[in-house]
């Protein structure tokens, strides 16, 4: 595949796109994603693996709320991503991604995921090019091995925001009541390190895309929510699942 470019690609919906029709076309689809989801977890043959990566306030955590709390919550399960504890630092960087691996009937969301491994690991210059090669690599055979053994259907999403959208969130961070509980002074430094995130977020996707990565315009909430809820109700349709029948 062709190297992503994430310069050339819009932070925004397409001129055209109506933001009240696409809403209430979401709304449709959560109710599908709820059938589809029980479906899911009646069969229990599949599971459903999510990958949310972005930037900071990107809209990783609402993405979630919008998009997955309208299904049964006995059947989704979300784990998020910090830095790691000294215990996880004293096994392989995949010892703490494997054990929250959706069990068959099962969705799971990872908000930031192993991909950090190979990001923030990298622009901190906290690991080198050889030791990120050898992490992609076996990045591609533990997702491999979820898709072929454990019938995982992955969907990795990079919430794609503009610079200026995120300075403006960040900041909204700092006078916003609501939101003031996110606020967290090292996102700033962050941000500053923009660039860099984007060359190696970019080089991940060039060595890690086995199974796809679906770019996701992020400036705009309502269209975010709505590209990662068909791409989840199509990749369940594709499943062709049916309820089990009464057990003898």
């Amino acid at each position: 595949m062709s190297k992503i470019k994430l310069k050339d690609i819009s932070t925004r919906a397409p001129k055209g796109v109506d933001k009240e029709k696409t809403k209430l076309k979401l709304a449709a689809i959560l109710k599908e994603l709820d059938e589809l989801q029980n479906l899911l977890f009646a069969e229990s043959k599949h599971s459903v693996l999510i990958v949310i990566q972005g930037m900071d306030a990107s809209g990783k955590d609402g993405l979630t709320r919008d998009v997955f709390t309208s299904m049964n919550p006995q059947g989704v399960n979300v784990t998020s991503y910090k830095a790691p504890t000294p215990q996880e630092l004293s096994h392989d960087f995949l010892w703490r991604i494997h054990e929250h691996a959706p069990a068959k009937g099962m969705i799971r969301v990872f908000n930031r995921s192993h991909y950090e491994d190979v990001l923030i690991t990298r622009v901190h210059g906290w690991i080198d090019d050889k030791t990120a090669r050898k992490r992609m690599e076996a990045i591609n055979d533990f997702e491999k091995l979820l898709a072929e053994h454990n019938n995982t259907v992955i969907l990795k999403f990079y919430l794609h925001i503009s610079p200026e959208e995120q300075m403006q969130r960040l900041e909204e961070r700092m006078s916003v009541p609501e939101k003031m509980w996110k606020y967290n002074a090292a996102d700033f430094a962050e941000s500053k390190l923009w660039d860099k995130y984007m060359g190696y977020y970019e080089d991940a996707f060039a060595h890690c895309s086995d199974i796809p990565w679906h770019i996701i315009p992020a400036d705009q909430n309502w269209y975010k929510s709505y590209l990662v809820a068909v791409a989840l109700r199509d990749a369940l349709k594709g499943l062709k699942m049916k309820y089990p029948g009464m057990k003898k």
